[in-house]
């Protein structure tokens, strides 16, 4: 593994005793888990986006606020879901954030994943043509925000305005350069991760993956992305090849941890969603030790460049600061920024 960070939903609710109370307190602790994750050597810092559910859901204030609370920490996405957003205007917020950050954003986006709300997208205002799909929509959204961040033209100039040329498309402000090489495609498929590989998007392998064939979630997931390798080399492609994946990993060094992770089940889950067999990785704890020997069992994390921890945030920003810390110390033993 090149690098490291976390990855949270930014979960609130719960109890009237609960560290993360509201939605709103979910996102001011996120700019502290950011704050803490710097401090413990991460790379970097990533959320998830969700709506109408107890997540988080407005990623480019929380990513800036991250940015402007760090220095050297990397603010992402995993991911933000296409079907909720105006491609150019996501494009502007992108470059604001990228700027902001110097660079830091890595952006993750994708088609999203089943949801709470049935017709959500339409009251966001979005519908489908006839005979379209959201798979292709997304796509299609997707292939015109990566040519506005590219600082391509865009809109037609008014007629004896400002511009000599007055055919010369307009591009997007601001225009932040190298954003264009920080977009990761989310895939839960063989073939989804391919086609990343074959349009020139990073690849960010998805929690869970949605043709199971027996193996084990860290052999599929490493074919994944050793396929994916293969078609972004073919592609003549210049803005992708990084591969990145997501663990739950909790070293058990205190009493707390113990109560917490000590127990939990180590094997793959397998379940259905939307129809197909999906199968999703394990927890790992234990002792450092034996933490990372499963890290480096793990063929998958052994093939990534990026690996995120999934944060438990909901158990408070002291608590998953250690977490980071202790991973962080393992992440070193086994050869990370070495």
């Amino acid at each position: 593994m090149k690098k490291i960070g976390f990855l949270t939903f930014g979960h609130s609710g719960g109890s009237s005793n609960s560290p993360v109370p509201t939605g709103a307190d979910a996102v001011r602790q996120m700019v502290d888990l950011a704050v803490a994750a710097e401090e413990s050597g991460f790379d970097g810092a990533w959320m998830r986006v969700h709506h109408f559910g107890n997540s988080l859901s407005t990623p480019f204030p929380l990513l800036a606020a991250m940015a402007a609370k760090t220095t050297t920490l990397e603010v992402g996405t995993g991911v933000i879901d296409m079907r909720y957003e105006n491609p150019l205007y996501m494009a502007e917020q992108a470059g604001a954030v990228d700027a902001i950050s110097s660079g830091r954003l890595q952006l993750g986006v994708s088609r999203g994943s089943p949801e709470p709300a049935r017709d959500g997208q339409h009251q966001f205002g979005y519908h489908l043509e006839p005979g379209n799909s959201w798979a292709n929509e997304t796509r299609e959204r997707t292939a015109l925000f990566r040519k506005a961040i590219s600082g391509a033209g865009i809109a037609h100039p008014e007629p004896g305005g400002h511009h000599h040329d007055h055919d010369e498309l307009l591009p997007i402000n601001p225009i932040s350069p190298g954003l264009e090489n920080r977009i990761w495609w989310g895939a839960a498929t063989i073939g989804s991760g391919l086609w990343t590989g074959e349009v020139g998007m990073n690849l960010l392998s998805s929690t869970l993956l949605l043709e199971d064939d027996g193996r084990p979630f860290h052999v599929l997931q490493a074919d994944q992305l050793r396929r994916y390798k293969a078609a972004y080399a073919a592609s003549g492609h210049t803005t992708g090849g990084m591969t990145a994946v997501t663990r739950s990993a909790f070293p058990v060094t205190t009493d707390k941890d113990e109560i917490y992770f000590g127990r939990r089940e180590r094997g793959d889950s397998v379940g259905i969603l939307d129809g197909s067999v999906a199968r999703s990785g394990p927890t790992y704890s234990g002792s450092p030790e034996e933490v990372a020997q499963q890290f480096m069992a793990d063929e998958a994390i052994g093939e990534a460049d990026y690996v995120l921890f999934a944060l438990p945030n909901q158990l408070g920003v002291d608590y998953n600061a250690h977490v980071m810390t202790e991973i962080a110390n393992i992440a070193r033993e086994i050869g990370w920024k070495n």
